[in-house]
């Protein structure tokens, strides 16, 4: 069997490895470790969910257990820079197990937090800083962080660097690296940009990509409900009702509609919680907490979550709103089967959405099977069904019958906006252990 030991990693990392359980690496960490031990810049392509922080993170941290020495006040030796706060606290907490037992210390800094008590932890200088761009040229402004010492640098989800504001963050944040430098790029998708930006901040980069961009995770069931805009609050509740136990993230397009759309649910009984940007950091953190744990069951967001959730026990995402940019659904859908997990993708398209549906089905290169309701003419990818059914497109959860726009059924199990305690419920679906 192919382990992490054969990668060539220091002793204490395959322990620490060990210790969290993990055995064997990943296809995008087997490809990508070697290489990035080796010194290479690495342009590092994954579906969401198949362990890309493990991929920079492994090396990275190998790098710095042979480099001794505490950093100097105000510096950082490797920076690792993800596009929101809840993805830059993702990979901090997977990668602290890594340092236990060293002298390796990660900070994160992102907005929403005191300024003051980051100023003051930089102030002792730190081995890996975590941070969003935007806060991170803050604290430069400021003059409370030096990156003349950074040998390493991380752009987690890249893809998402190159909305216009993280563009200009990046521009001024590279010139003051230190060079030589390493410099690592992972994302799940591959916009034509993403072509420019790697050819403007790596060397001679060595292309790792385990599936083709746009591709979800294997293990991810997907279909799609035709329904009037006025059926999505019904269908949503009948949904949650026939898994009240099972984790649940509702994305929704804007950040008035997922407040809205939570309170509904909560008022209706069901166990709910929002993280969208007009919530503080405190707020996003003690949902996010409250999702893990299973006080909470279903996590109504916004795209603010599509990257920084890496929650392997959620079992469904639903589309309530298609989002506007395709690649978006596959880093929303990326949610659920992870670490080897089982998860279904259930989307809700009405009318006005029919167009993003197509470009979703284009970016993807499949056609979303259909759980109810009818596909309108001249929309779809063209697949035979037999295509669709081996793409993993059954009923289960979201496979209600119904018609199309301004017909949906009702009943089903859940009578329009009902308390779910009375709602019978289905045999839940083997769950697959990691």
């Amino acid at each position: 069997m192919f382990d992490f030991d054969m990668l060539g990693i220091a002793p204490s990392l395959h322990e620490a490895l060990q210790k969290s359980g993990f055995k064997e690496p990943t296809p995008i960490q087997a490809k990508a470790i070697p290489l990035a031990l080796e010194g290479h810049d690495i342009l590092g392509l994954a579906q969401t969910g198949t362990g890309k922080t493990l991929a920079f993170g492994l090396p990275l941290v190998d790098g710095l257990l042979n480099q001794p020495g505490k950093p100097e006040p105000k510096t950082v030796k490797a920076l690792i820079l993800a596009p929101t706060r809840e993805l830059v606290n993702q990979i901090a907490e997977s990668l602290r197990p890594l340092t236990l037992g060293t002298k390796l210390r990660i900070t994160t800094v992102v907005g929403g937090q005191s300024i003051g008590r980051q100023i003051a932890t930089l102030a002792r200088g730190v081995d890996i800083l975590v941070a969003t761009p935007g806060r991170l040229i803050d604290l430069m402004d400021r003059r409370s962080v030096d990156l003349s010492q950074t040998r390493q640098l991380v752009l987690d989800e890249a893809d998402q660097m190159l909305d216009l504001g993280f563009i200009h963050a990046l521009r001024k944040i590279a010139p003051q690296l230190g060079t030589p430098r390493q410099t690592m790029l992972f994302s799940a998708t591959m916009p034509k940009q993403m072509e420019e930006l790697s050819r403007a901040y790596l060397t001679d980069p060595r292309k790792v990509q385990v599936a083709p961009p746009g591709k979800a995770a294997d293990k991810v069931t997907q279909c799609v409900h035709f329904l009037d805009k006025g059926d999505k609050p019904r269908k949503l509740r009948e949904i949650l009702s026939n898994d009240l136990d099972a984790l649940t993230i509702v994305f929704a397009r804007t950040k008035h509609g997922a407040e809205k759309l939570m309170k509904g649910l909560v008022a209706d009984g069901y166990k709910a919680a929002s993280i969208h940007g007009n919530k503080s950091q405190g707020q996003r953190d003690r949902a996010i907490k409250a999702f893990r744990d299973g006080e909470v069951r279903t996590l109504v967001a916004t795209d603010v979550a599509a990257r920084g959730i890496d929650i392997p026990g959620v079992s469904y995402v639903i589309n309530y709103d298609l989002p506007e940019v395709a690649d978006n659904y596959v880093h929303r859908i990326g949610r659920t089967a992870r670490a080897g997990r089982e998860g279904e993708a259930i989307a809700f398209c009405a009318e006005d959405e029919v167009d993003l549906l197509t470009q979703i089905e284009k970016v993807m290169k499949i056609e979303v099977p259909v759980a109810s309701g009818t596909r309108p003419q001249g929309t779809g990818g063209g697949r035979s069904m037999g295509q669709r059914r081996a793409n993993g497109g059954g009923q289960r959860r979201g496979g209600h019958g119904g018609k199309s726009f301004g017909g949906g059924q009702k009943g089903h199990g859940a009578q329009g906006h009902g308390q779910p305690s009375g709602q019978a419920k289905r045999p839940r679906r083997r769950r697959v252990a990691a």
